[in-house]
């Protein structure tokens, strides 16, 4: 394969960040002559190398002749094969037409000329296949980090069984220093994981009961029992290799335009060639030096180099950004996030750190409950919750030694509350007014917002009983220490401040709105709320980034022009409807990725002008002077050359720091 192909550089490189070395996973290297082009490519180099000795040495031409012919068979089947196949179903590869320009070049006695293309051409071709396998052998290494055996624990005592037939509910030993199976929530005992593989985390982290693990993390010193809450199939791990399978298979929206252009151009290339062939022909001009020009436009006005101008620096950038714990799903996913010039905020588990704790339990009078009672039946109405106020109810629940009722026909609506019977009665724990609670009277304890106790601007939520008002638990949310620096990033990035878009009452919104420095505020947004606030801004011509990690987010996620989710406590819903995920979690790194992004783009159009201005010269030079068939080749595959390792440079670390946003932000 000739370097006009794209090559999938993006996983050359582990998609996730590993600060150490010490922590890197065993990867798997694909040895380079274990591919069979790299073999082709040096038997056809070395059959070269000697012919070419032989022949500058004036050995007559039987001695050397068969070599190059070697040099032309061993390095250009496979390609013309391939143009060939592609000829069948009517499209004309410029693969084909390579081979066919150093068949014409040994045609009239260039054969050496001839025999370097060919050279060149094998040797582009085996260096895309070693990125190629250097970036399966990425995806596998991510695989090999989660251990192939674990130990389950059950009523019989303990025994090892195969990760992959481990199933949600399983309990797992963690013994220090082994790797952790499955993604779960530890049930007892102490120690720290090492998640750098997963969430860069440079430290290692405590683990205590409650806390969740990944699978392929490394744990430390203590034992560990953990409850698995994920199918292996499902875990983070398997999830990253997911995204960044289908990363790589994807192509840009200017990738596309440039291969529809493609078959076109080369179309036109060859009537091009033709007339450069046959009107110098009908002058006078000798055949020889007819066809030598003629096979010289063919290869400096193939458009390999524009053809390579577009993936390489967006694939670049999504291994960058997936070192740095985001991962990008696709190249038109990153191309998008380029163009972004709004965008909206959610707050809970967005600015937030998105694990509220109860700050207060508010039994209303005549409800017969204690606050212990209270808590404990929200708690049995949450359980089965992933929304982050739910698990805060039963967290708290749990801190204070309650016994948790088993709840049955437990229902959620996004953005609105949780229903189920507890205790024989339907339990409703949401906003005053929605259907979740009904519509009742509070009491004259209430204030403006319907809800008692909202006026330190707390999230308060109603809970009831068979339609009866019990009482309300208040939740406070902790501002992310380094909101205040990104969203005066994301300010200076697209010249406007961010809009804050949430289903929470008005007066937290405005307090994390004065935190931040936010003008715009949309608060007490139910899931279509804030798909119309994101549709609105798209209308006036924005185009718009919504950042985000809840259920309810899923469809602002979607409507937006791009979409980002907060990935360690981002619903699965989220996950799968925004165009790129934060694995770590860290919010300094939307405004990195957009910058990062708009980088690429700019190194799009970089190549762009770099390839245009190298055909246009060669072309012109061999149209109106007398361009060298070598140096035509040293031409076309140098510019294709230099537009690849253009794309590369957003692989640098220094790509990602530059973006960085000033870490000078204070928790709320």
């Amino acid at each position: 394969m000739c370097s006009c192909m794209v090559v999938p550089v993006s996983t050359t490189l582990t998609p996730v960040r590993v600060p150490s070395p010490a922590r890197q996973a065993p990867r798997r290297r694909t040895r380079v002559l274990a591919l069979p082009e790299a073999r082709w490519a040096l038997a056809s180099t070395v059959a070269f190398l000697v012919a070419l000795a032989l022949d500058l040495g004036g050995l007559p031409w039987w001695a050397y002749g068969p070599l190059y012919a070697v040099a032309y068979v061993t390095g250009g089947w496979e390609p013309a094969l391939e143009g060939l196949r592609a000829l069948r179903g009517r499209t004309l590869d410029v693969d084909l037409l390579m081979i066919v320009a150093a068949l014409g070049a040994a045609a009239i006695g260039q054969v050496r000329d001839g025999a370097l293309l060919i050279v060149i051409f094998a040797t582009s071709g085996a260096l895309e296949a070693l990125a190629t396998a250097r970036t399966a052998d990425s995806v596998r290494g991510l695989l090999d980090l989660a251990p192939s055996m674990a130990t389950r624990v059950t009523e019989h005592g303990e025994e090892p069984v195969p990760t992959s037939e481990l199933a949600v509910g399983d309990v797992l030993l963690i013994r220090p220093g082994e790797r952790i199976g499955a993604d779960g929530r530890v049930l007892d005992g102490a120690s720290e994981a090492d998640q750098a593989t997963i969430t860069g985390e440079p430290l290692p982290v405590t683990k205590g009961p409650g806390d969740e693990v990944f699978a392929g993390t490394l744990n430390g010193t203590g034992v560990l029992r953990v409850r698995v809450e994920r199918d292996p199939a499902d875990s983070v791990i398997a999830r990253i290799v997911t995204l960044v399978e289908e990363a790589s298979r994807t192509k840009a929206p200017t990738q596309l335009f440039i291969e529809k252009v493609e078959q076109r151009y080369a179309l036109g290339m060859v009537t091009a060639t033709l007339a450069v062939f046959g009107v110098p022909l009908i002058f006078g001009a000798g055949l020889t030096d007819a066809l030598l020009r003629a096979m010289t436009f063919m290869i400096v006005a193939s458009p390999c180099a524009v053809v390579l101008a577009t993936m390489p620096p967006l694939l670049s950038a999504i291994a960058n950004a997936g070192r740095h714990g985001v991962l990008v799903k696709s190249a038109v996913a990153m191309e998008r996030l380029g163009e972004v010039d709004a965008v909206a905020l959610d707050k809970t588990g967005t600015l937030t750190e998105g694990t509220p704790e109860v700050s207060a339990v508010r039994p209303l009078p005549g409800s017969g409950l204690t606050p212990d009672a209270l808590l404990a039946l929200a708690a049995a109405a949450e359980h089965p919750s992933e929304h982050p106020l739910g698990r805060a109810v039963v967290r708290a629940a749990r801190e204070r030694g309650l016994r948790i009722a088993d709840a049955r026909d437990f229902a959620a609506v996004p953005g609105r509350g949780v229903t189920a019977v507890v205790g024989g009665r339907v339990t409703g724990v949401g906003r005053a007014g929605d259907p979740v609670t009904g519509s009742v009277d509070l009491g004259p304890d209430a204030d403006a917002t319907g809800v008692p106790g909202t006026e330190d601007g707390d999230t308060v939520v109603l809970v009831t009983g068979d339609g009866v008002p019990l009482g309300t638990l208040a939740l406070t949310d902790r501002l992310r220490p380094h909101a205040p620096a990104t969203t005066a990033a994301l300010t200076a990035l697209t010249g406007t401040a961010p809009v804050l878009l949430t289903g929470d009452n008005a007066r937290a919104a405005a307090r994390v709105a004065e935190a931040t420095g936010l003008v715009d505020v949309r608060a007490d947004l139910l899931p279509e709320g804030k798909v119309d606030a994101v549709r609105q801004l798209q209308d006036a011509g924005r185009k718009v980034l919504f950042v985000g990690d809840g259920v309810n987010d899923a469809p602002a996620l979607a409507a937006a022009h791009s979409g980002l989710a907060m990935g360690r406590a981002g619903s699965d819903l989220a996950l799968e409807t925004a165009d790129a995920v934060v694995v770590r979690d860290e919010l300094t790194t939307v405004p990195s990725v957009v910058r990062l992004s708009r980088a690429a783009r700019r190194l799009v159009v970089q190549n762009l002008v770099i390839a245009g201005t190298f055909i246009t010269g060669l072309v012109l030079w061999d149209l109106l002077g007398h361009l060298p068939l070598p140096l035509g080749v040293a031409g076309h595959e140098g510019s294709t050359v230099l537009v690849g390792l253009n794309g590369l440079r957003l692989l640098r670390e220094s790509a990602w720091r530059s973006g960085q946003v000033p870490v000078q932000g204070t928790r709320g």
